[in-house]
């Protein structure tokens, strides 16, 4: 049978133990803080697969690889460096702080960690995003741009001119119409 001094170190023990494996939950407003830089995003997304340290140097290439649609190999100097100084000086330091990675920016070292985890289905919903609004314009809105370009011109060069039908009107009603028109135009009313 243990002593009362015994029984209280040992489950002190296991309370140290607990909190060091425990993994720290995010608020929501923390994750969505975190995520809503897409260099941090496409940092994460590179980590995923990831089990082992990966060099900084590395992480930095592919984030400017994949943010100028292009490969690693054919990168200038100028991007990787861009994308290289914003991670070593912001994005990474955040995102270790919130204990979402190890970075170790002496050694230029960055591990995932379990904490990661929370932020993974956020991140696949964002490539979800991504592919649809990477899709091409079908241009079906090209005639009703034209259209509200061509009498937002006419009236407004009317008013310069000094015919009758815009002197009646106030300079702020034409650049009201013109600008409901472009409103009504880009929000698919007129579509």
């Amino acid at each position: 049978m243990q002593n009362p001094t015994e029984q209280s170190e040992l489950e002190d023990e296991l309370a140290e133990t607990d909190d060091a494996t425990r993994v720290r939950d995010l608020a929501k407003d923390d994750i969505f803080h975190l995520l809503q830089n897409r260099r941090r995003r496409d940092a994460l997304r590179y980590l995923e697969g990831e089990d082992e340290e990966v060099r900084m140097r590395d992480l930095a290439e592919q984030v400017a690889a994949w943010e100028h649609d292009t490969t690693v190999q054919a990168l200038t100097s100028d991007e990787r460096q861009r994308v290289y100084i914003a991670l070593y000086q912001s994005h990474l330091p955040k995102l270790d702080d919130e204990g979402v990675i190890e970075y170790n920016q002496s050694r230029g070292i960055v591990k995932r960690t379990a904490v990661a985890d929370q932020l993974s289905p956020y991140l696949d919903a964002d490539e979800d995003d991504a592919d649809e609004s990477a899709e091409e314009p079908d241009g079906s809105n090209a005639p009703y741009y034209s259209g509200a370009l061509g009498l937002s011109t006419l009236v407004v060069g009317s008013a310069a001119a000094g015919l009758a039908l815009p002197t009646m009107l106030a300079v702020t009603v034409v650049g009201l119409v013109a600008l409901t028109l472009f409103t009504m135009v880009t929000n698919g009313v007129l579509a």
